[in-house]
């Protein structure tokens, strides 16, 4: 009896002992989202002094060609997060939640926390918060997005709050259609106070803190950076960084030749800022002001990315945590004359992606990926079965071989008014990219319209002509028409089919 005791109470500790060693075993992931953050960094050759971002790339994997799925917050995460696209989230601007769609899907956090890790998030992770997802309430600091700290900016939201009934910015979008919004604060400002003073800053503490209690457990830990996304505060030492002299404006600050009028957008994210003009492009001065303003808010983050990835490695977390650093969508800063995402051009959906592996070699690839990718790819990473119905690819291959052959085309949409059918949004820009070309397919649901774009990245890389008017590329036109209409499993690589 005893000798049958002993073996049951062995057996049980050897099981509990396994359990915990396979706990101790798994890799953590340290997911960081960066809000309108688009590719300019220096580890992507641009002139942004990005230092700890730099580093990252160096020990893992940059991708030169992410590319999101909606170049706006709320649907672009909602897809990453579900590991679903557009069409079957059902978000596409900010009317709806994925969850009204897909009541029941399982998201990237929530599943890792079904399979025991603690998942958390600081800051902005879902647009929306999504309180399934997560084993704790989400973390917020107490600053919010339009918190001033100079003296004129205080007095200038004290005016909009006094006044803000009186005064709305007015936009003509053609066909009789008009849009209303509130001005808004100063679209930047650079006042001298310390980083914790910023809300970015806070969720570093937050961040650094939520390491140090989780060290001991399997974590998802989501760390959400909100700038460089309007308005452009920063503290004054990124500022001083920069010689605004040197900082050159966009060199096609109009919109592409031959496009339709529908594909550009009214920037109306900036409209809204003090001393911004309701109509018509930024002064020279405003452009640079503006854009040595985004590149300040990008070295802030940089800087807030170095505490916590610092302390990361101080507690000997960074040989067993997965870090992936992502941006939700680009931003034109200038270009096409716009200041805003909200369009299917290269500099909305392109993003900066890097993801750094305990045990892999670091490198770059110029495959094509997409952020629907990242659910897979950490299922992967992590040894977790791959989750029913995801509708991305895991690029853990390109993670061991970076030159290999991979997808031949990455798929974004926006949905827009089209002039003609009404005053809502029933237009959908269907936009895809190979390895060469960039092109977007227009129609309304329904009716038989149907406009395309279609620009050259070999020859222009800027878009800056629209080459679908010309004779000459009309079988070139069908053929992508055809592969775009093939969809997402058309683009597959062979052995993924």
């Amino acid at each position: 009896m005893i000798v049958r005791v002993s073996c049951c109470l062995l057996m049980c500790f050897l099981a509990c002992s396994s359990s915990l060693w396979a706990a101790e075993e798994r890799l953590n992931v340290l997911f960081i989202a960066v809000d309108d953050l688009r590719p300019e960094l220096g580890c992507y050759g641009q002139p942004v002094k990005s230092p700890h971002i730099d580093q990252l790339a160096r020990e893992g994997m940059l991708f030169e060609r992410a590319y999101v799925q909606v170049a706006l917050c709320m649907p672009s995460r909602a897809s990453m997060l579900t590991g679903r696209r557009p069409d079957t989230t059902k978000v596409y601007q900010f009317d709806t939640d994925f969850r009204d769609a897909i009541p029941d899907v399982v998201t990237l956090p929530q599943y890792f926390k079904q399979q025991g890790y603690h998942a958390l998030a600081l800051g902005k992770i879902f647009h929306k918060d999504d309180k399934t997802s997560w084993s704790e309430p989400l973390f917020r600091s107490k600053r919010g997005e339009n918190d001033y700290h100079t003296e004129f900016g205080k007095q200038v939201m004290a005016w909009i709050k006094e006044d803000h009934r009186k005064v709305t910015y007015v936009w003509d979008l053609g066909d009789g259609i008009t849009k209303t919004k509130r001005p808004g604060g100063l679209p930047w400002e650079a006042p001298d106070i310390p980083d914790d003073a910023v809300r970015d800053g806070q969720l570093a503490e937050a961040a650094i803190d939520r390491l140090r209690k989780y060290q001991d457990k399997p974590f998802f830990l989501a760390v959400g950076f909100h700038k460089p996304h309007l308005p452009f505060v920063a503290p004054k030492k990124y500022f001083d960084l920069y010689d605004p002299g040197s900082i050159a404006p966009a060199s096609n600050p109009f919109p592409p030749q031959n496009v339709p009028k529908y594909a550009t957008y009214n920037w109306n994210d900036l409209r809204h800022y003090y001393g911004i003009s309701d109509v018509g492009p930024v002064s020279p001065q405003q452009a640079r002001e503006l854009k040595h303003a985004y590149y300040a808010c990008v070295s802030f983050v940089d800087a807030q990315v170095g505490k916590v990835l610092a302390e990361l490695k101080r507690l000997g977390l960074d040989q067993k945590t997965i870090v992936v650093l992502w941006g939700d969508h680009g931003w034109q800063l200038g270009e096409h004359g716009m200041w805003d995402k909200h369009s299917n051009f290269e500099t909305s959906t392109r993003i900066p992606l890097i993801v750094k592996v305990p045990g892999f070699k670091p490198g770059r690839t110029q495959a094509l990926v997409e952020s629907v990718d990242l659910f897979p790819t950490l299922c992967e990473l992590t040894g977790l079965p791959r989750e029913d119905g995801l509708e991305g690819l895991s690029f853990v291959p390109l993670l061991k071989n970076p030159d290999r052959p991979w997808k031949q085309a990455a798929f974004s949409q926006y949905r827009r008014v089209i002039p003609g059918y009404g005053k809502i949004s029933k237009g959908m820009g269907y936009s895809m990219r190979t390895d060469r070309y960039r092109f977007t397919e227009w129609l309304v649901p329904g009716t038989d319209f149907r406009e395309y774009e279609l620009y050259d990245h070999e020859r222009d890389p800027e878009e800056n002509v629209n080459l679908a008017v010309e004779p000459q590329y009309r079988p070139l036109l069908q053929q992508l028409k055809q592969q775009l209409h093939a969809g997402w499993r058309g683009a597959l690589p062979a052995e993924s089919k």
